[in-house]
C-alpha cells in the first residue's frame, strides 16, 4: 500500500477535513500548506499528484497520535525516514488507544483471522526470530476494519 492509499484511508474514514489534515500535521510541530495536502490526497492517475515521503507521512502519524490521544511532554518523537506496514500497524494502534483484542476485533470486521501470538509478532523488532512482516493485505484489511467500525452505515471497499 502507497502512502497517499492509507492517507486517503484515514481521511475518509475520520472524516477529515483538508483543515484537519493541516491540524495534524500541526499537532506534530509540522507545517504543511494545502496545496501539499491536497497534493498527497489526489490519486495515482490524477494530475497533481505527488507521493509523500516516508518522513511526511511519519510526521503526520506521529500527529494523528498527537491529535487523538495528547501531546506527551517533552521532546516529540523524531518521525521515522523509514516506514514499513509494521510501523505503520504500530502508529495506528497507539493513535486509537488499541489492545491486542480490539486490533483482532476489528480484523474480525473483515472476516479475517489473526492470533494474539501473530499479532505480537508484528510489533517485535527485525532482528527477533518471532518477528513477522505486515503484509499489505492485513494492513488493509486493518483498515477497512476501522472503516467498518467508524463509518459503519457505509460498506467497505
Amino acid at each position: 500500500m502507497t502512502n497517499n492509499d492509507i492517507l486517503r484511508r484515514l481521511r475518509y474514514t475520520f472524516n477529515l477535513t483538508d483543515t484537519n489534515m493541516i491540524e495534524i500535521f500541526a499537532a506534530a510541530d509540522h507545517v504543511v500548506t494545502p496545496l501539499q495536502v491536497t497534493g498527497w490526497l489526489t490519486k495515482e492517475s490524477e494530475a497533481g499528484h505527488v507521493e509523500p515521503s516516508d518522513t511526511e507521512f511519519a510526521t503526520f502519524l506521529n500527529g494523528f497520535i498527537n491529535t487523538k490521544r495528547g501531546k506527551r511532554d517533552g521532546d516529540q518523537p523524531v518521525p521515522e525516514s523509514k516506514l514499513n506496514n509494521n510501523i505503520i500497524l504500530m502508529k495506528l494502534r497507539i493513535a486509537l488507544n488499541m489492545k491486542t483484542e480490539d486490533v483482532i476485533e476489528v480484523l474480525a470486521l473483515t472476516d479475517f483471522n489473526l492470533s494474539k501470538h501473530e499479532l505480537s509478532a508484528f510489533s517485535r523488532k527485525a532482528e527477533n526470530k518471532h518477528y513477522r512482516v505486515c503484509n499489505d493485505q492485513i494492513l488493509r484489511n486493518f483498515l477497512t476494519g476501522i472503516q467498518l467500525q467508524n463509518r459503519p452505515t457505509i460498506s467497505g471497499e
